[in-house]
């Protein structure tokens, strides 16, 4: 077993590629989930594009979901990765099994509200007359698998926290094997369509919880789930709820988001609109959940150390977090720009609804090029433990920018409404990104300010 203080010696750039190369390889394959089924969807014979239409129109829900794990696994992750560096064992095993407790109740709760209402908010969610049933038929399995989900993407964040970064890579790895193998077998070979999409994912998802609880029961693991933790203790569910706000705000909004852009942009540009919009929802995961890697490879060295009060090193990996994000957002906005029909392609072979879409999608990630800054901000509060701030930034992107922009964008655009709607993505991003830096560069001094020297300097 490696030593548990690994966090704390390893030279910092090898530590970094060794927790973040699997991170962003289990981010990516996660995407694959919702993305393989987008592309299988897309290209079923003579319905695909109203298919796609329908499924797109479930994202909301869906994020909904991960939002709810996010908000549980990666508040409490962070906290467990403190605990470590400050050696108390018996606390981080104490938010493990909490949160675990959490996780499993509100997935009941999920899972009773996307059965009984998943009509009433698909039609709420921007879909038509024309595309709900794909939209109905699709939810009606997933909903089932909601507790695999929470589990899955909440548990793992423990796995990656505890510096077990491949073992968290697996955990999604292979799921999303046996989803890329499945669908084809339930979606064309056995004939049900959007359901068949469903259940693959819900089979796949399955199969990665019980890798992940495996894992979390077994011997190799430095925090275990014990059945004595999973008693709930608000001194330590409430402080990591807390923290895990911003990641839900950030995932959960994104389902309030993609309700505005629907809804408005079913009224400008209708059902081909939408699509475009599912299309550029998927595009969008290509740049956000890696991103989002970078930063969970980085968390557990930077709560580590600042558990540890080593100043040093918590510096050093902002910045070198900072400079890889950066490099990511600009290479990925480079390829959007040059090859926007390359990635609708992969989506559709509908010719009106390629044509729409490759347009659309240069508007749309026209700020991308910035994010790398905007997340390796927002990570690094998290990983920090600072709450406040984390939250801060997400509403101020999503809530107090983009929505407002959404609807704004079309009275002052008239000539071409639809792709103002598009337009309002790319201005929000980059007002945010320049108030995340104003923030960050004030709290970041006052954290390191504010830390104890432990002596342990190395980089």
């Amino acid at each position: 077993m490696e030593k548990k203080d690994f966090l704390g010696t390893q030279p910092l750039g090898r530590l970094l590629l060794k927790l973040a190369l699997p991170t962003v390889a289990a981010q990516l394959i996660n995407m694959l989930y919702n993305i393989v089924d987008r592309i299988y969807i897309g290209h079923i014979p003579e319905v695909g594009a109203l298919a796609l239409t329908g499924v797109g129109v479930c994202m909301p829900l869906i994020m909904i979901v991960s939002a709810f794990a996010a908000f549980v696994g990666y508040g409490g992750a962070p906290r467990a990765s403190i605990f470590m560096g400050q050696q108390d064992t018996d606390s981080a095993e104490k938010t493990l099994g909490n949160c675990f407790l959490v996780q499993i109740l509100i997935s009941v709760v999920l899972t009773a509200v996307l059965l009984i209402w998943n009509r009433d908010f698909l039609m709420a969610f921007g879909a038509s007359e024309n595309t709900v049933e794909y939209g109905v038929s699709y939810m009606n399995l997933y909903a089932l698998g909601t507790i695999f989900v929470q589990i899955t993407l909440g548990m793992n964040a423990f796995i990656t926290a505890q510096g077990f970064a491949k073992t968290g890579m697996l955990s999604v790895l292979i799921g999303a094997v046996a989803n890329i193998v499945l669908d084809p077998i339930f979606i064309f070979g056995f004939h049900m369509g959007v359901q068949g999409a469903a259940l693959a994912t819900v089979l796949s998802q399955a199969i990665s919880c019980a890798w992940v609880l495996l894992f979390l029961f077994g011997k190799k693991t430095f925090l275990k789930i014990r059945p004595r933790n999973m008693r709930l203790i608000p001194r330590i569910i409430l402080p990591s709820l807390a923290l895990g706000l911003s990641s839900f705000v950030m995932q959960a909004s994104e389902s309030v988001i993609s309700v505005c852009f629907n809804s408005s942009l079913l009224k400008y540009g209708g059902d081909t609109a939408v699509g475009a919009m599912t299309i550029l929802t998927s595009v969008m995961q290509f740049a956000m959940l890696p991103l989002q890697g970078l930063g969970q490879g980085a968390q557990p060295i930077i709560s580590y150390n600042y558990g540890a009060g080593n100043k040093n090193r918590v510096k050093s990996t902002f910045w070198l977090l900072l400079r890889c994000s950066l490099c990511y957002s600009v290479l990925l906005w480079l390829c959007v720009m040059l090859f926007p029909g390359a990635f609708a392609a992969l989506f559709t072979s509908d010719a009106v609804l390629l044509d729409f879409t490759r347009s659309a999608l240069r508007i749309y990630m026209g700020s991308m090029c910035l994010f790398g800054i905007q997340m390796a901000c927002q990570m690094t509060f998290t990983s920090l433990g600072k709450a406040k701030a984390s939250i801060l930034v997400a509403v101020m992107r999503k809530f107090i920018l983009l929505i407002p922009l959404i609807f704004l964008m079309p009275r002052l655009l008239i000539s071409n409404q639809t792709m103002a709607v598009y337009l309002a993505e790319p201005i929000a991003d980059f007002l945010a990104v320049c108030f995340t830096c104003v923030l960050f560069t004030f709290q970041f001094r006052k954290v390191l300010a504010s830390m104890p020297q432990s002596g342990k300097n190395s980089q």
